[in-house]
């Protein structure tokens, strides 16, 4: 059973590990930390809290902004927002992300420059879990991402509205 690589698969997307003790109990704070650690690393290569400052950026360039629980990566012509929304300590789950893309000008929090508005492309909704000791991100179609992956896949979704000449 090995595949073209000659390599013997180790598992797929659907062996997450069963987390131990009763399936209504909450989170361990191990569990939680682990998530959280997640999440901080995801927003960090998405939008490092100290970025360099660049002289005579272009007008394609990303704009990016953390916030406390999440980041906003503005493009010329359209955004992508990552947000994440942790469970409550009693709660049975460990929380979620929302992955948005914009088209236009999203207002960040707490800006007094309002934007004239953006209309969401694409919206996606994760949810933390664990494969084989590693944190992964599952959708509600059922793909599976790691941080890595999914700070790509935030990236892919940025592309098109970095590439001003083919935006309407």
């Amino acid at each position: 059973m090995e595949d073209e690589n000659g390599m013997i698969p180790m598992g797929g997307p659907d062996d997450l590990d069963v987390p131990d003790g009763p399936p209504d109990a909450p989170p361990t704070l191990k569990a939680r930390n682990a998530v959280q650690q997640e999440v901080g690393r995801l927003l960090d290569l998405l939008a490092p809290e100290r970025a360099a400052h660049r002289m005579g950026t272009k007008t394609n360039e990303v704009d990016r902004h953390r916030t406390p629980r999440g980041c906003v990566l503005q493009a010329a012509a359209g955004a992508v927002t990552v947000s994440w929304f942790p469970d409550s300590a009693q709660g049975a789950d460990l929380g979620e992300l929302q992955i948005v893309a914009w088209r236009g000008t999203v207002s960040r929090p707490g800006s007094s420059q309002r934007a004239s508005g953006a209309n969401v492309v694409e919206e996606i909704v994760l949810r933390p879990g664990e494969r084989m000791g590693g944190a992964v991100w599952r959708a509600a179609d059922g793909a599976t991402f790691t941080t890595d992956a999914l700070a790509a896949k935030v990236e892919t979704l940025l592309e098109p509205w970095t590439k001003t000449s083919d935006v309407e």
